[in-house]
């Protein structure tokens, strides 16, 4: 009997915004906790000029843990990702460009909005993690309050600033965030791994964080600052989902919040407290605010959280009892699957061919 094919899987990483570097390191761990047994992995790295370039294991796996340091190889040019055909010649593990299933291991703008999986459903290829909608509103930290707000999920307090009004009324716009009180976050929009904010703490300063926020996005959001403890939550998908253990983030770099510095660069800049819910599919986690009176404010969801090797994401299911490894092929499972689901429907009104 020969040897049953192994599962490809694409890994792309990169991309084209701010947190390529942490995509890269994110990839390099999905990497390292890849069954090898199950899976034959096929990395495509996304350089920052939009080049999609086919990259070594090796090198990836070699590659430095500091974000400040990595990069997507010179390569190959990758072919546009093309779906599996199971009964054809050319399925198999040699087949250029022939692919199972994709883990966009992608951060931020280009990638984790919804792009890259509007791009995989066209071409027909399972993916892991959140469809087009879902990818779109967890990115948009504007749409996605509003529409926790309006189904009566408490979210923290915010006001949105668009580019237009900010450069009209700029005044006014700082008066309004203000009005928000202190400490005041000033953040893009659209953006993650902490990119772009500003914790301000005087209303003399609101101005340039908006500013500064506006480099990455033309819609920029004040949040108010909560008391309370910080809560995260990973949540993996299936019928239902599944919640990890609760962590807190623990603050202890200079920064004075979970900057991009600690959660990336400093691994001593948090300490993760484990003790002993925002529906997705595949995964995400949840970061929640524990205010004084016992109340949850949701802070944001994240469709395609960090992977790297001190993200929470990762450490939570670790903690839960459920390996790295189990971790990302339960992900590629859950792709599997859904793709078959949505494979039995109708696309046609039409007689089936």
């Amino acid at each position: 009997m020969s040897e049953a094919r192994k599962i490809r899987v694409a890994i792309i990483f990169g991309g084209r915004s701010a947190e390529h570097e942490i995509s890269i390191l994110s990839a390099r761990n999905v990497l390292a906790a890849l069954d090898t047994e199950r899976f034959e992995p096929v990395l495509i790295g996304i350089d920052k000029a939009g080049r999609w370039l086919l990259q070594d294991a090796g090198k990836l796996l070699a590659s430095a843990r500091d974000p400040r340091l990595v990069r997507i190889e010179e390569g190959r040019a990758a072919e546009l990702p093309r779906a599996v055909a199971p009964s054809s010649a050319d399925a198999s593990p040699s087949a250029a460009g022939r692919l199972d299933v994709v883990f966009p291991v992608l951060h931020g703008t280009l990638g984790e909005d919804g792009a890259v999986q509007g791009l995989l459903e066209v071409a027909g290829i399972p993916y892991v993690g959140a469809g087009v909608l879902g990818s779109a509103i967890g990115m948009d930290k504007d749409v996605m309050k509003r529409l926790l707000r309006d189904a009566g999920i408490p979210v923290t307090p915010f006001r949105t600033v668009r580019r237009d009004r900010f450069d009209s009324e700029p005044l006014e716009v700082c008066r309004d965030l203000a009005a928000l009180g202190f400490p005041l976050f000033v953040k893009p929009a659209n953006a993650g791994s902490s990119v772009g904010i500003t914790k301000v703490a005087r209303a003399e300063d609101i101005r340039g964080a908006v500013q500064r926020a506006f480099e990455f996005d033309s819609k920029v959001l004040g949040e108010a600052g909560v008391i309370g403890r910080e809560i995260e939550l990973a949540v993996l998908g299936g019928h239902p989902p599944t919640v990890s253990g609760a962590g807190e983030i623990i603050v202890e770099h200079p920064d004075g919040f979970y900057s991009y510095d600690a959660k990336y660069l400093d691994e001593q800049g948090v300490r993760f407290d484990l003790p002993e819910v925002l529906e997705c599919d595949g995964l995400a986690r949840v970061d929640l605010f524990l205010t004084a009176a016992g109340r949850f404010l949701v802070n944001e969801i994240n469709t395609l959280p960090g992977f790297t090797a001190i993200s929470m994401y990762p450490k939570l299911w670790a903690l839960s009892g459920l390996s790295q490894k189990q971790l990302v092929s339960r992900l590629l499972d859950l792709a599997l699957e859904r793709a078959q689901r949505r494979g039995r429907l109708r696309r046609s009104l039409g007689a089936d061919v």
